[in-house]
């Protein structure tokens, strides 16, 4: 084996991971700056001067309850923004979750300003029917505890009146979409009572169940199981036969081709029905509770109309809104988590 000749110098010695022109060294790609967040930031300091500097237009009374604080905690969001965006790369995941979120966090500062500006500083909106940001910080100190038992309430009622209308749906429609005898007596059923809005029965089911929660529940799940019947039955019914006429070959048994072919099959049209009754089932559980239930967050909203306290009826609405949405993306997950298997197949 020769060695290297010391004369030569040490750029003479073989070494794999030198770069060479024929091997360039790899760099990674530079994070750019965070453009929307530099803007976000000097947006919320804006907001939170303005609030606290700016005197509110004194209407009937006082003056308007934690300005100071509300301004306070948009500077505190904007100087929490300003590190992350110097950060960088370096903030990790918050740096990763916000990025998406920048033209978002500009525009929400950008509308409490006008907010702000519209009702406490100039007064351009009538009071009480419209009131400042802070107030809404406000009610949620002062009246925190009566809108959790309202959100509890409501969750309660929501989901006994969801998961019986889904289960119920979903049975039927596996009923009608396999077998051509039920298909015959119940669809017509489904076509003619379907269609009929469930808060329209609101009457009738307050007099024959025998608590105000029952019927709700009753109600709920029917606003619930029909689009869960029609999709399902669609989605069973519209399975290629071609999955069965292979099964059969195998051997396999009608419970085999209702359990493991039709159903897995049908199971994006089943999640689609879910949605559309999660969205109706929502609006009877806000009519419901606003007409018989007495509690949960539309007898708030009800109660808080009826008192001209439009700050309490705007908070209540916030936390309808937060609910429904946080409900629709734990089933976008269960959805993901159930149907992972056709990801490939099926358009997310």
């Amino acid at each position: 084996m020769s060695t290297p000749d010391p004369a030569l110098g040490f750029d003479s010695l073989p070494f794999r991971g030198r770069a060479t022109a024929a091997s360039p060294v790899r760099k990674h790609p530079a994070v750019p700056p965070w453009r929307s967040g530099f803007a976000a930031t000097v947006v919320w300091l804006a907001l939170g001067l303005l609030t606290i500097y700016w005197p509110n237009q004194a209407v009937g009374f006082s003056d308007w309850a934690y300005t100071d604080e509300f301004g306070i905690a948009a500077i505190t969001v904007g100087a929490l923004l300003l590190a992350v965006a110097l950060l960088g790369p370096r903030a990790g995941r918050v740096a990763q979750a916000l990025r998406p979120a920048g033209p978002w966090l500009v525009a929400l500062p950008l509308l409490f300003a006008a907010w702000e500006i519209a009702t406490a500083k100039l007064a351009w909106l009538p009071t009480p029917f419209f009131a400042p940001p802070q107030s809404l910080v406000e009610t949620y100190i002062d009246d925190w505890r009566r809108l959790g038992e309202s959100l509890l309430h409501s969750a309660r009622l929501l989901a006994h009146g969801f998961v019986l209308g889904a289960l119920a749906g979903f049975l039927t429609g596996v009923t009608i979409g396999w077998s051509r005898i039920a298909g015959y007596w119940v669809h017509p059923v489904l076509r003619f009572l379907g269609p009929v809005p469930a808060s329209a029965l609101l009457p009738l089911a307050f007099f024959f169940f025998p608590s105000s929660y029952a019927a709700a529940v009753f109600l709920i799940a029917l606003a619930t199981g029909f689009p869960v019947a029609v999709l399902t039955w669609s989605g069973v019914a519209g399975v290629n036969r071609n999955y069965y006429d292979v099964a059969r070959t195998m051997g396999a048994s009608e419970r085999f081709l209702v359990l493991r072919v039709a159903i897995p099959a049908a199971l994006p049209q089943v999640f689609v029905g879910l949605f559309m009754g999660l969205g109706a089932a929502f609006s009877v559980l806000v009519t419901a509770e606003m007409m018989g239930v007495k509690a949960g967050l539309g007898f708030y909203l009800s109660w808080a109309q009826g008192w001209a306290s439009y700050s309490n009826m705007y908070a209540a609405l916030i936390v309808m809104a937060v609910l429904c949405s946080g409900l629709i993306t734990l089933l976008f997950k269960v959805r993901d988590r159930v149907l992972s298997w056709q990801k490939g197949t099926v358009k997310w």
